[in-house]
C-alpha cells in the first residue's frame, strides 16, 4: 500500500515562500509521475505541478516562474518550492503519485496553505 505524507503547509504573507514535502512509503522510482494538486474552497482540484520519472515537468500557468517541483530519490521525497506567494494560492495542497500501466493514482491527506494579503 502506497502512503504519501505531506508537510510544510502553513500561513504566510503575500510575497513569502513555503516549501512543501511529500514523503512516499516506497521508492519513488516506481511511480510514472508525482505531482502536486490544490483545491480551494468551492473550486475543483487542479494540477499545480508534475514531475515525471523521466524528469519532465509541467506547471499550471498561474504558478510558472514562482513554483518549482523537485525530488530527492534517496529520501523518496518530492518537494514543491513556492515563492512569491499570492492570496489566490490559498488552498489545500495534495501530493499525487501515478504508478503502472493502469495509472493507479495515490493521494496524500493534504496540507493547508494560507496566504494573507
Amino acid at each position: 500500500q502506497v502512503q504519501l505524507v505531506e508537510s510544510g503547509g502553513g500561513l504566510v504573507q503575500a510575497g513569502g515562500s513555503l516549501r512543501l514535502s511529500c514523503a512516499a512509503s516506497g521508492s519513488i522510482f516506481s511511480f510514472n509521475a508525482m505531482g502536486w494538486y490544490r483545491q480551494a474552497p468551492g473550486k475543483q482540484r487542479e494540477l499545480v505541478a508534475e514531475l515525471t520519472s523521466g524528469g519532465s515537468t509541467t506547471y499550471a500557468d498561474s504558478v510558472k516562474g514562482r513554483f518549482t517541483i523537485s525530488r530527492d530519490n534517496a529520501k523518496n521525497t518530492v518537494y514543491l518550492q513556492m515563492n512569491s506567494l499570492k492570496p489566490e494560492d490559498t488552498a489545500v495542497y495534495y501530493c499525487n503519485a501515478v504508478r503502472g500501466l493502469l495509472r493507479e493514482n495515490y493521494w496524500g491527506q493534504g496540507t493547508q496553505v494560507t496566504v494573507s494579503s
